[in-house]
């Protein structure tokens, strides 16, 4: 596909045939792109942890199941998802690089950073995976774990403490009989670009010709 073709195309989905799972060569691709993300200083503060079988999958949704919840139709769509990718950053990658000789930061400060961008870099290299999804004929969905269920997913996949869990990916073949719904979001309609998009100035809007 056309790279402007992947992005029109790419929507996050929510359900999934189970009964398709992810190649994994195809996993290797959307990973090996990832990693050439852009990061701070070439930082590079990410891991991937990939769960590509049904064992490892349902590990991670029993790890955040709430107690006595039954799954809501949001969480039984996701579930059939035949592969995640847990997203990690890793701070101390950026403040140990900031602190080696060519950029000398020595203190190892924290403060220096206006926002955290190893969550940043962590969040690009994920839409790579995304957009490669598309590309590759899947569908996929960026998620969040609620922090009530953080230390579970920590346990039950050995992420350690100084790893942050800055989100999930969901990956598949969409259903063939197009049970997937779009989310009822879509109706607030896309901002347009002069909204968003300044010219020069903020409040001057930015228009697709002079």
């Amino acid at each position: 596909m056309e790279f402007e073709d992947v992005v029109r195309a790419r929507r996050m989905v929510r359900t999934y045939d189970p009964n398709r799972p992810v190649p994994r060569d195809i996993l290797v691709k959307l990973l090996d792109l990832a990693v050439r993300a852009p990061s701070a200083g070439f930082s590079q503060g990410w891991d991937f942890v990939v769960l590509s079988s049904p064992e490892q999958v349902g590990r991670f949704w029993t790890a955040t199941a709430e107690p006595d919840k039954e799954p809501d139709r949001w969480l039984r769509g996701m579930q059939t998802a035949p592969a995640l990718i847990v997203c990690l950053s890793n701070r101390d990658a950026y403040l140990d690089r900031y602190a080696e000789p060519d950029k000398g930061w020595t203190d190892r400060d924290e403060s220096r950073w206006p926002v955290p961008y190893w969550d940043v870099d962590t969040g690009m290299a994920s839409l790579i995976v995304l957009l490669a999804a598309v590309d590759s004929g899947l569908a996929g969905c960026f998620f969040g774990v609620p922090p009530t269920r953080t230390t579970d997913v920590r346990q039950a996949l050995g992420i350690p403490e100084d790893r942050r869990l800055v989100g999930v990916i969901s990956l598949g073949y969409p259903p063939a009989d197009g049970a997937d719904r779009k989310s009822p979001s879509l109706r607030r309609g896309r901002r347009p670009m002069g909204d968003v998009c300044h010219d020069g100035s903020f409040g001057s809007p930015w228009r697709r010709e002079e």
